[in-house]
């Protein structure tokens, strides 16, 4: 596997650089997408329960907005 890359660029001087990414920056990108897919997969799980809920009251999420208002 490669090693992750950092881009970085300096506004004043206009000069781009690209380095090896550090030890703690990619244990932080881990974590990052760690979290990341953890929301992903709640979304997911809370949409499902969602529409599993109006299917079982037999409504769409149109209608259930409205008695909701």
């Amino acid at each position: 596997m490669t090693k992750p890359q950092i881009k970085e660029y300096n506004c004043e001087t206009g000069i781009e650089t690209i380095r090896d990414a550090t030890s703690a920056e990619i244990a932080q990108m881990a974590k990052d997408k760690a979290e990341s897919d953890a929301r992903k997969a709640e979304a997911e799980t809370k949409a499902t329960a969602k529409a599993a809920l109006l299917s079982k009251l037999g409504i769409t999420a149109e209608e259930a907005v409205l008695l909701l208002s």
